[in-house]
């Protein structure tokens, strides 16, 4: 097919509109007054927004979204930062093994992977629930976090940092001093996805998730089991944005507006 054949246009159009349709037919249909779910909406209305907050559950299930999210990405920077440096900086036996146990939780299907979590963090353990979603969202961030970081010090040329440490800088002062700062933009992005893959989590939450403690997805899912008015597809919209900020955001710290215009 032709580089400007109108067929190789009239095919991009038809995948865009695949892809973005549903989104569009969301985004409408949450402005609509209607009582329902309704394409194309019969008006224009932003009373569903101001559903979302009056719904108290919308908002106490988005504050302990935004607490486990921060806080996992906390400890799956504690956890991710050094293996990451570890797994690029070394050569050891078992490395193969070890960058396999951190890729693991994005190749295990989401709900094998909450239920196994269910099974002996919250039963076997004992754990309570609220700490137990930390753990699970802890681990569902960390092969994002180590898989970015470990992208960026790939790029990282690491005869600075020996000649750092032989001109008597230590190891801990050289790794703050000297390589983090250098890698700092792949650990922002890490964190915003890892943010992003937390947040928006389903199959790992609904089995970590339990009386008192829930998520804004979870509280999304059983909104709709009680309810078919477009305050959800309000909720998406606002989450679309959210998601449309972040992704902006990586873009521009990963530089890829740079490499596509070269």
């Amino acid at each position: 097919m032709k580089k400007n054949s109108p067929l190789l246009g009239i095919y991009t159009f038809l995948i865009f509109l695949f892809l973005l349709g549903p989104l569009l037919i969301i985004s409408a249909t949450s402005f609509g007054p209607n009582e329902v779910l309704k394409f194309p909406p019969d008006g224009f209305s932003f009373r569903w927004y101001e559903n979302i907050f009056e719904v108290d559950m919308f908002m106490k299930t988005f504050v302990t979204s935004i607490i486990v999210s921060f806080a996992g990405n906390i400890l799956a920077l504690l956890l991710g930062v050094p293996a990451a440096y570890a797994l690029s900086r070394y050569d050891f036996k078992g490395k193969a093994f070890l960058n396999a146990i951190f890729i693991s939780p994005v190749l295990i299907p989401g709900v094998v992977f909450g239920f196994t979590l269910l099974k002996y963090v919250i039963v076997t353990f004992q754990i309570p629930i609220y700490a137990g979603l930390l753990i699970g969202h802890t681990v569902l961030m960390l092969p994002f976090i180590v898989r970015v970081i470990a992208s960026s010090l790939a790029n990282f040329d690491f005869a600075v940092e020996e000649a750092a440490i032989s001109l008597g800088a230590g190891r801990v002062e050289t790794f703050f001093k000297i390589v983090l700062p250098n890698i700092k933009s792949g650990v922002i992005a890490g964190v915003i996805i890892a943010f992003l893959e937390s947040f928006n989590n389903v199959d790992v939450s609904v089995f970590m998730t339990g009386p008192g403690v829930s998520t804004l997805p979870i509280q999304m899912l059983t909104y709709v089991e009680n309810y078919f008015d477009p305050t959800i597809a309000a909720v998406s919209v606002l989450l679309m944005l959210l998601t449309g900020v972040l992704m902006f955001l990586i873009e521009r710290l990963l530089g890829l507006t740079y490499f596509t215009k070269r």
